[in-house]
């Protein structure tokens, strides 16, 4: 995997600290989740709506599902 870098300059905007995201870095949308891990900060943008879309592509399951709680004891035996 091929990484590419640049370095950036922080600045202040009000209270809060930022950073101007070069063209060849934007990300979609409108809005990032962004995360620290260790003294990285992870910034990812917000993909709302793309799980239903890609549902909506995909043909129904014509297989039937296991009877999964086939071996389970009744609700009735069950001890907490």
């Amino acid at each position: 995997m091929t990484t590419s870098e640049r370095r950036v300059r922080l600045f202040r905007n009000g209270r809060n600290q930022a950073l101007r995201i070069p063209r060849e870095y934007e990300l979609e949308g409108e809005e990032a989740v962004i995360r620290k891990e260790g003294d990285r900060l992870i910034v990812a943008p917000v993909r709302e709506g793309r799980l239903m879309a890609l549902l909506s592509t995909m043909e129904p399951l014509e297989d039937a599902f296991p009877d999964v709680d086939n071996d389970l004891p009744s609700l009735d035996d069950v001890t907490l």
